[in-house]
């Protein structure tokens, strides 16, 4: 691992990579590390194909006490951006390339912070055939917005599984 952060700082610096690419591969890889379980031995083997692809991290979901001073560090310090109406009080949407990150008043007490769900973004979206697809694999799709379901890992964490309509331009309110 330590290799791989060397490789992509020395490439940050001479510059081969933008400052944003770094950070998005950061957050993902530390993202990664927050969720990651040890395997199992009942673990059942992965299917010859997967059921779907991820093209990309769509989202982080992170809540907290008070989110605005951890939206302030993300602006301030990575150049997150939020838009007119992506701030309501309660909680932030911040865009950094073609991801967000959603921070949020925790709805119930917290002593330190979650990212209590990861979004990611397949190809090929079709609301039905999706549901069908994981529900086949004996998992219990909860719908949250028109083009997207939230299942439980092996481990229990929540996984949001997005279509490509769902991104940090397809509309401008939380």
């Amino acid at each position: 691992m330590e290799k791989i952060i060397d490789g992509l700082l020395q490439q940050f610096e001479n510059g081969k990579i933008s400052r944003r690419h770094l950070a998005k591969v950061l957050a993902t890889g530390a993202a990664a590390s927050m969720v990651s379980a040890p395997a199992s031995a009942a673990a059942p083997a992965p299917a010859a194909k997967p059921l779907l692809t991820a093209r990309f991290l769509n989202h982080i979901s992170y809540s907290t006490t008070d989110y605005a001073p951890v939206r302030d560090f993300y602006t301030g310090i990575l150049g997150m951006t939020t838009g007119a109406h992506s701030d309501n009080g309660k909680q932030c949407k911040m865009t950094f390339g073609d991801s967000f990150m959603l921070v949020r008043n925790s709805r119930q007490p917290v002593e330190k912070p979650v990212v209590d769900h990861l979004a990611f973004t397949i190809d090929n979206w079709d609301t039905k055939k999706v549901e069908a697809a994981l529900k086949s694999r004996g998992l219990d799709p909860r719908p949250d917005t028109e083009d997207s379901f939230h299942v439980k890992d092996p481990a229990g964490y929540d996984v949001q599984i997005c279509g490509p309509g769902m991104n940090p331009r397809s509309n401008g309110n939380i």
